[in-house]
């Protein structure tokens, strides 16, 4: 289990609101006309709840010759988003020149994108740059599943003097990512809940969508794991939208889908005293029975390394297609029986089957070092 990092922030930041309503971030993926700006943003303002206009002015693309953004020219833009609709703004930042740009503009929450989390020496120069500045920072998780990574960006933040830092969960680039754009990997984000649970974690349903159709489900699964807030990319018009059309909505239908979601209180804040008291009676018997389940998981191991040494006195292999096979087949259909998700049940039952063949290989090797010595 990872230690818990040591993170200063401020317990009341820009990045959470009073009323503990969730933090709504919407706008485009890229700013890219004054005109759609503007009308967007207008759109943007006539929906309860959303808190910060978001507009990307610098757009890092894959490949070259694609839309990267209008750059410091969006910036007047925001600015005008500002004054004219009383929205906070928001906007990418990648190196040090848009930070001090950004800054220069009067920009209220900048964030750092995953390509660029995934580079601790850039995250540094954007910490340097920011030093000495109060402005809340959101840092996206990288792309790859690399959760000491996503931290150590927020340390580096931290370290430079910032206490309102929050991060963005949108998912995760893998080899089969269907039917997502990133996979969202939840427990990734529960996990970064439990090591820094004073950062607000806000969700890009956008970018783990990478399709509107799927933006509510992923929206309301955010919400339903006790998410802080939810960044939506909005386009007065995504039909013509210079990036991410597909991911994108308007501003009527994202008012539509924000009034859908189910907002949850955390820990049933309504509940009567004796619904608190029936809750915990049932926590207690989930903790009673994942107690059980280390002490057969321990009595399991156990036997697997006596299986390993009698495998090494035989001269017989450590893997058994033949048996795993048998135990796949036996106890799926015990699953299915008891009501037990089949894919669910698979991949516990592969963990289980290589932390054995783990633990034999470890006979295995030490036994081979000792006779050698």
């Amino acid at each position: 289990m990872s230690p818990k990092p040591q993170i200063d922030v401020l317990t009341e930041s820009a990045l959470i609101n009073a009323d503990g309503s969730p933090l709504i971030i919407a706008g485009p993926c890229s700013a890219e006309s004054e005109e759609q700006v503007m009308a967007t943003a207008h759109g943007i303002k006539a929906i309860p709840g959303v808190n910060i206009y978001r507009a990307g002015i610098w757009k890092p693309r894959t490949r070259p010759n694609s839309f990267e953004g209008v750059g410091v020219p969006g910036l007047k833009w925001l600015k005008k988003v500002k004054a004219e609709t009383g929205l906070r703004v928001a906007t990418e930042v990648a190196n040090a020149m848009h930070v001090y740009e950004s800054l220069k503009a009067g920009i209220d929450v900048m964030w750092i994108g995953a390509r660029t989390t995934v580079n601790p020496f850039t995250v540094q120069e954007i910490a340097d740059a920011l030093r000495g500045t109060d402005i809340p920072v959101l840092v996206k998780n990288p792309v790859n599943p690399d959760l000491q990574l996503w931290i150590g960006a927020i340390e580096r933040l931290n370290q430079a003097g910032l206490r309102q830092i929050g991060a963005i969960h949108r998912g995760f680039s893998t080899f089969d990512n269907a039917p997502y754009r990133n996979l969202p990997k939840w427990n990734s984000a529960i996990e970064f809940k439990r090591l820094l649970p004073e950062i607000p974690l806000i969700c890009d349903p956008s970018h783990i969508a990478g399709n509107r159709e799927l933006l509510l489900p992923v929206a309301q699964k955010a919400m339903d794991l006790a998410m802080d807030g939810l960044m939506i990319e909005t386009h007065i018009d995504p039909s013509v939208a210079l990036s991410d059309a597909a991911q994108q909505v308007t501003p009527e239908n994202l008012g539509k889908m924000l009034a859908s979601i189910r907002f949850r209180k955390p820990e049933g804040e309504e509940l009567a005293e004796e619904d608190h008291h029936l809750l915990d009676e049932m926590r207690k018997q989930i903790d009673e029975l994942d107690d059980e389940m280390v002490e057969v998981f321990a009595r399991r191991a156990r036997l697997s390394r006596k299986i390993g040494e009698y495998k090494k006195a035989h001269n017989m292999t450590i893997y058994q297609v033949k048996r795993w096979d048998q135990i796949i087949a036996d106890r799926l259909e015990h699953a299915r029986k008891n009501g037990l998700d089949e894919t669910f049940m698979k991949s516990v039952l592969q963990s289980i089957h290589q932390y054995s063949i783990n633990i034999q290989n470890d006979v295995l090797n030490k036994q081979e070092q000792a006779a050698k010595a």
